[in-house]
């Protein structure tokens, strides 16, 4: 049985993401330890979800403390000490939802993942009745959002004088962005603030089209940067005062340079993901600092493999893919809420201009081939095979998906979406246009190809 993708359990709730996927997921979580929080979205779907994953958890003997709606980044937070489930489905439609499982702090790993897919499929007996669990509320924002506040405050300088406007979406973000930037002093204006779970404002996925709204706002209200989030609040885009997006490996690049540079390590790391562009290799370089990669949606799986192969001076400074950024100083989980934090006084030593300045902006593009799930291994595998022969001039690696790099520095990448039908493209080039249309021919006859494989 295969659950979960690059990012939890996803999937729609009448179908995939069931109340009784919920209560095994539960009760197979259980066995992994004593104590657990539980914390949910906005959705329409995620308290009932909250309630099926409690009660799994609690007849498999666990003590569980629900701390209602909250930011994912919250939850994880709250984590830390035990074990923690998070009903969201982040940036996906209204009518998904999604089950993520934390220890202590941070995602579990693949293997940990492994393991309750093994136990949901047996699906074994609830504990004896004398052995259930208890359940207790508890609230966890006030020191979720403390503990943020601390943190951002040891980065970059106050920003009184910076206006900073915040597109919640409707979700997650509207209990916690906006109240930290107002503690660390910035004007905030928010948009979108209230928390609903139809999302109806725009989609929950904050891209430069969901964002139109908001980037009009930005540019016409004299505000110096925007931030939107999606339902979760893992994720973070970045607008420019003129209303434009900011490409979100710029924003990571512009991070993972000042961590490195704020380090004391002898060998500072950013740990990064294939998709990832070489803009961040650049300025993590300029910085002496050096830049790994691991599959995407396993960013803590990386951060743990560098910590362990790294010598005495090695610290991984910074972990991202894009939209998606760990600060491993604050924590272990993805945190949109801390970037937002971060950038802000970031933005108030030195503006997102000047900053952006120093990015080198390579054309970057990425696309979607629609691709039925059950049939990405076999259109992987035919793109593995062709895809090399269509470029024999360049480099090729497969250890996260079908990678190929050019003499020029330029790159691509195939790879199945873990969340989504879709086989995903990227591709970095000063001819970025031509390599993206040669790829996704590659593609799409592999896809077809697939129906028969």
């Amino acid at each position: 049985m295969e659950l979960f993708g690059t990012a939890g359990i996803r999937g729609d709730v009448v179908e995939r993401v069931t109340p009784d996927l919920a209560l095994r997921v539960g009760r197979a979580a259980g066995r992994d330890g004593e104590a657990f929080v539980v914390g949910h979205d906005g959705r329409t779907s995620s308290p009932a979800l909250a309630d099926a994953v409690a009660a799994g958890l609690q007849s498999a003997g666990v003590t569980v403390t629900r701390v209602g709606s909250v930011p994912t980044p919250a939850l994880a937070h709250a984590s830390r000490g035990r074990r923690g489930v998070m009903l969201t489905a982040s940036h996906n439609p209204p009518a998904d939802n999604g089950i993520k499982l934390f220890v202590d702090g941070r995602e579990y790993d693949r293997e940990a993942e492994r393991t309750i897919e093994e136990r949901v499929e047996r699906d074994g007996p609830a504990a004896e009745w004398r052995s259930w669990g208890t359940s207790e509320r508890a609230e966890t924002l006030p020191t979720y959002h403390a503990t943020v506040t601390d943190y951002a405050r040891g980065h970059g300088a106050s920003p009184d004088d910076l206006t900073v406007a915040v597109d919640c979406g409707n979700g997650m973000a509207g209990v916690a962005t906006p109240q930290v930037l107002r503690s660390l002093g910035a004007d905030v204006r928010t948009t979108e603030a209230n928390v609903d779970g139809f999302f109806p404002a725009r989609e929950s996925k904050p891209t430069a089209e969901t964002l139109s709204t908001f980037r009009r706002f930005v540019a016409s209200t004299g505000v110096d940067v925007g931030i939107g989030h999606d339902g979760d609040a893992d994720r973070i885009v970045v607008v420019d005062g003129d209303g434009s997006v900011v490409h979100e490996d710029t924003v990571l690049a512009m991070l993972a340079e000042h961590y490195v540079r704020a380090s004391d390590a002898a060998d500072p790391v950013v740990v990064t993901t294939p998709n990832a562009s070489g803009r961040i290799d650049e300025r993590v370089a300029a910085a002496d600092g050096r830049v790994e990669r691991v599959r995407l949606g396993a960013l803590h799986e990386g951060v743990a493999r560098e910590r362990a192969a790294g010598g005495e001076g090695t610290a991984v400074v910074f972990a991202a893919e894009p939209w998606k950024h760990i600060h491993p100083a604050l924590g272990g989980w993805i945190d949109g809420v801390a970037s937002a934090a971060v950038l802000t006084r970031l933005f108030a030593a030195e503006s997102l201009a000047d900053r952006r300045a120093a990015v080198t902006e390579r054309p970057y593009r990425k696309e979607s081939v629609e691709c039925p799930d059950d049939r990405k291994a076999a259109a992987m595998d035919r793109v593995a095979a062709t895809l090399p022969d269509r470029f024999p001039e360049a480099t090729v690696a497969t250890e996260y998906g079908v990678r190929l790099s050019f003499p020029d520095d330029a790159w691509t990448l195939v790879r199945p979406s873990g969340t989504e039908p879709y086989v995903r493209i990227y591709a970095e080039s000063d001819d970025v246009d031509d390599l993206i249309a040669a790829v996704r021919q590659v593609v799409r006859e592999a896809v077809e190809g697939s129906v028969t494989a």
